[in-house]
């Protein structure tokens, strides 16, 4: 795949949004840029600080004990920090949480790179990350290996097993991941209507113009899940646009 035009701008498109964003910088946006983020020692930092100086992959997660949030994280954390820095892209992975859990959860997956904590969800609800499941949608994650018996027994465990017994986020909550800046440049936006609907890693990086090298490429699989795009329209994910709003009904669920 090619590398991206300077600064396309593009967002996920469904039912109750058809139209393109123009080429100013979103509202949602520069809003969510004021808020504040927390890293693992507590200190807050604005959001727009995460991607003004230089373009950032941006992945929020669903929170910490979901087992599809921790294989997904396990896989980006395979990417070198060189490949990285060479393409001059920040990797930020972005939970709910307290930022308490965000040391413990760095050392179960092994994430060596940034990560903070949007406690209260304002930043999730300012971009419009989903609440609930999309239930009727088929899709499967190239990056979550569990089924979903083992990942919810083992979220489970780590739940009760844990030194405070919560859910280290807001269960129903999804995420989404985002290609931002310098500044406030949009390139990519995809909102996960559910638990698997991963963008898939290989084509995150491709699309910030992070080159792939054979190792990583080997270990991360083809992208394999992403839509077809339309003929003319710049790379963009397909959504139903709606929310679903049923409550996760069962302590299994919660843990899924």
């Amino acid at each position: 795949m090619a590398n991206l035009p300077a600064a396309p701008i593009t967002r996920q498109i469904g039912s109750r949004d058809r139209a393109r964003l123009s080429g100013q910088e979103p509202g949602e946006l520069r809003d969510a840029a004021r808020r504040l983020v927390v890293d693992g020692d507590g200190q807050r930092i604005p959001f727009g600080g995460l991607f003004r100086e230089h373009r950032a992959i941006v992945v929020f997660v669903r929170h910490f004990l979901c087992y599809t949030c921790k294989e997904y994280v396990e896989d980006l954390a395979k990417i070198p920090k060189n490949l990285l820095q060479d393409a001059k892209v920040r990797l930020i992975v972005i939970g709910q949480s307290s930022h308490h859990h965000i040391k413990p959860f760095c050392s179960l997956t092994g994430y060596p790179h940034e990560i903070y904590v949007d406690p209260e969800r304002e930043i999730y609800k300012i971009l419009g990350m989903k609440k609930g499941e999309a239930a009727t949608t088929s899709v499967q994650s190239p990056h979550v290996k569990s089924n979903l018996l083992s990942g919810s027994i083992r979220s489970m465990w780590r739940a009760m097993t844990g030194p405070a017994f919560d859910f280290q986020g807001d269960p129903a909550q999804q995420g989404g991941t985002l290609i931002l800046g310098p500044g406030s440049k949009v390139h990519f936006v995809h909102l996960d209507k559910n638990r698997l609907d991963h963008a898939p890693i290989s084509t995150v990086l491709q699309l910030a113009g992070v080159k792939m090298i054979s190792k990583l490429r080997q270990q991360l699989l083809p992208a394999s899940s992403l839509r077809p795009e339309p003929r003319g329209v710049s790379p963009l994910l397909y959504g139903d646009g709606g929310e679903s709003t049923n409550a996760v009904s069962c302590f299994y669920k919660l843990c899924s």
